[in-house]
């Protein structure tokens, strides 16, 4: 089981494919309880895609090659190579950018992590995809949860109108910074006869990702004298 034999039986196609439904099966689950388009029947099916593939792969090995007296000569690596070219369309379908966010890329790579697995299985290296399955569910289970309690960078702008009262800018870039907030960039403008203010401050603070709620450091600025808007 551990080559491509020249002839395989019923048995073994049986059980490469029985192997292939719960590999995919295992990871399409994820992809399902994690809400994505591309759930547990696509992921299924991209793995048995690849499986067959390499199944009828190994049927027509005995008829490879060509005779003395043909130009014709089976190029059977041209069905795997085609079923990788089509996965990388469905990846691409399924990356979207919204604004400054781009979604899908997981999945995607998941779509061509199940094709190869696909293929291991389809070609009777069970032992190689069976590691393989085990470690697709590790990086989308447990490095998911070491993700997300994993500090990373959170971007984001603060504007405030100011007039009259003692705040200015750098006591405004002191209490962020002392908040643990960085200040990336600063932008102001004067406007009105009242000499109204107005600061917008670029910001980078770094959190866990289940952190959604605004810093206090807003609210204690928010009662600042003179502030008008924020």
């Amino acid at each position: 089981m551990n080559g491509m034999p020249l002839h395989i039986g019923w048995n073994d196609i049986a059980l490469r494919l029985a192997l292939t439904v719960v590999a995919g099966l295992l990871i399409g689950h994820n992809r399902t309880e994690h809400g994505k388009a591309a759930g547990m029947r696509t992921t299924l099916l991209t793995c048995l895609a690849s499986s067959i593939a390499m199944i009828q792969m190994n049927l027509l090995l005995p008829t490879a090659g060509r005779s003395p007296d043909s130009f014709i000569m089976n190029d059977l690596m041209r069905l795997p190579l085609g079923i990788l070219t089509g996965v990388g369309f469905i990846g691409g379908g399924v990356i979207l950018r919204r604004h400054d966010i781009v979604v899908g890329v997981t999945t995607a790579a998941t779509l061509l992590y199940v094709t190869v697995i696909g293929l291991c299985l389809g070609a009777g290296q069970l032992e190689l995809g069976a590691a393989a399955t085990a470690l697709g569910l590790i990086a989308l289970w447990v490095l998911e949860w070491v993700e997300q309690r994993m500090r990373r960078e959170r971007r984001a702008s603060l504007s405030m109108q100011l007039e009259g009262g003692s705040l200015d800018e750098d006591r405004i870039a002191r209490m962020l910074e002392s908040a643990g907030i960085e200040v990336l960039q600063t932008r102001r403008t004067i406007s009105g006869p009242g000499a109204r203010r107005e600061i917008e401050f670029d910001l980078s603070e770094f959190c866990r990702p289940d952190k959604k709620q605004t810093p206090p450091i807003c609210q204690a600025l928010a009662r600042e004298d003179g502030v008008v808007k924020l």
